[in-house]
Formats: structure tokens, sequence, C-alpha cells
């Protein structure tokens, strides 16, 4: 990836920057018409008090504080591309998102002056400049999720309690990595997915893999892509396994299903964390983007009632 010594590409302004010619604050802004470029952004947040990333009417979200506050420091709107849309609750140690901006933008800067801003529970820890190919969203290879599970008889760590599932029964990690290790693959997860209108559940799961350090378990999910609460339905069904409740093939067994499981629970968001994002190299940035994007297309363009529904959700 580029670092913050890239050569600036000038991008046209699309649906993921803000409007040229708007003068910035303390000169960064520069409101003479130049070009602008594609910024990358990483950062974190503390889900719990969040109703999620998407912006939603009268609630707190990610995206919209995130929003407001660089609209507000940058004097001009910004919109915002994230790599992927946590739902309430959930939290991010590595999320990304992209935003195009003025040429004189001091982009280097930006962590610093946000953190002045910023409510303490999200902060923008980079911010730098990338190819104009570059899409959060549509050039990201894959989402790496952790989940964060104690079956301590006394329950989470005081510390850890807003990111630590307490569980009150003994699990069997060598069970859940069985029942894991049954679920890889390119698959249809509708029976782990809510449905969303222009979503498809098919996914590959890359990863997914329980390690036990004492009494904390810790679930690692990657995935090129996620639908909508898929993550906290696989571990629920594999905490059923873990428990005793359901035998190790039933997770997997699901799969076969072409509607959403009534007997698979949700788990509860905040052992969920997103941690990591990772996208190709620069000159296949564009590529990349490209694949995905008719990945989408191809879906959508299927007839109706096809398993696995229409484009995917990234």
């Amino acid at each position: 990836m580029s670092d913050s010594s890239t050569t600036r590409e000038p991008v046209a302004p699309t649906g993921g920057g803000g409007l040229a010619g708007v003068p910035g604050a303390d000169g960064d802004g520069a409101g003479d018409g130049g070009g602008r470029v594609r910024v990358r952004l990483d950062l974190a947040y503390d889900g719990t008090e969040f109703s999620g990333w998407a912006r939603q009417p009268n609630r707190r979200t990610v995206c919209g504080v995130l929003e407001d506050t660089m609209s507000t420091v940058l004097r001009e709107d910004v919109v915002l591309t994230v790599a992927g849309r946590t739902d309430a609750g959930v939290h991010a140690a590595g999320q990304v998102a992209h935003v195009d901006l003025p040429e004189a933008a001091d982009v280097a800067g930006l962590p610093k002056r946000l953190a002045r801003a910023l409510p303490a529970d999200v902060r923008v820890f980079s911010a730098r400049v990338v190819p104009a190919a570059f899409d959060a969203r549509f050039a990201a290879l894959r989402r790496h999720y952790e989940y964060r599970v104690t079956d301590a008889p006394f329950g989470a760590h005081p510390l850890r309690r807003l990111d630590t599932l307490a569980w009150p029964r003994q699990l069997d990690v060598a069970a859940m990595n069985a029942a894991s290790g049954l679920m890889l693959g390119e698959r249809d997860f509708c029976a782990y997915c809510r449905r969303r209108e222009g979503a498809t559940t098919i996914r590959e799961l890359q990863r997914l893999e329980w390690v036990r350090e004492g009494d904390l378990l810790t679930a690692f999910v990657s995935a090129d892509a996620f639908c909508h609460s898929m993550v906290r339905s696989l571990v629920g069904a594999l905490l059923a396994v873990g428990e005793g409740r359901k035998p190790v093939e039933w997770p997997a067994s699901l799969l076969s299903l072409h509607s959403r499981s009534s007997e698979v629970t949700v788990a509860p968001p905040h052992g969920l964390s997103l941690v990591r994002v990772d996208y190709p190299a620069d000159e296949d940035l564009a590529a990349r983007a490209e694949i995905t994007r008719n990945i989408r297309v191809r879906v959508a363009e299927r007839p109706a009632g096809w398993p696995g529904g229409s484009p995917p959700e990234a």
C-alpha cells in the first residue's frame, strides 16, 4: 500500500468525497477549484454507544459522527466509503474508509485535528493519500473479525466486559473447531444471515478458528465479505456445539437451507470486533475493484428465486 509520501494523484469528485471549491479550515481546503486526492483513513471505535456504522435518522452512528465532525473541521461536506458496515454494538480496531479531499489538504495532520473534535469512543489513527483506484469497500480482498468469549465461572473481567461475552457454561473448543472446519469455503450462508434487499448470502469463508487462552476463547473469522449478522450467527451456532447442545455436524448441515434458520441464535454484538481489512498492491487495486463490482452485477442478473439472492453487501 502507498505510504504518506505517495505522489498525489488527482481524482474526480465522486459519491465518496466532499464538494470541490469549498474553502477549507486553516487553509488546508483551498477553494481554488483545484484537483482532489483520495485519502485512506484507518480508524477504531468502541461500538457500545453506537447504533452501528451506517447513518440512521435520530440515531448516533459511527458514520454520522465521523462525517459531521470531519465536515466541521474541513469546512466542506464529507462523505465516507467504508470497508465494513458494522452492526450496532460491534467494535472496530482496524476499520478502513476513504474520502476525496482537496489536493491542498493537510492529510498527515488530520488525525491530530480530528482527535480534538471527535468523542472519545472513535479515533482516526492514520490518514494517507492513496491511488485514485483505492476503494475501501470494493477493493478489499478480505475482512478479519474476532469474537471474544469467556467461560470463567466469575464472568468477564471488569476491564473487558464491554468487548467480551461472558458464557455461563464450560465450552469444548475442540468440538467448536471441528464444527468450524466443516463450514469453510465458498457457500451460501443464508441460514446464518439476516436477509437484506439487494444483498446476496454467498460468501467465501476463509478462516473460522477458535483459540483458547485460559478462560478466554477467541474466534478468528475471515472472509472476502460478510452478510448481515453472519459472524455473530456463526458464533451463536458454534457456542451451541461447544456446550454440547448440538452435534459437531449441525452448523454445517444448515448450509443446505435456502432461508435463515430459526434455530440459530445470534450472539450478542459486544464480543465482536473488526480487526483488519486486507487490500491488494497498489497496481492491482483497480482490477480488484472491477472484479468485485462485476461479481455483484452478475449476481444481480440472476433470475428471481436463485439461491443466494441479489448483489452482496461488502
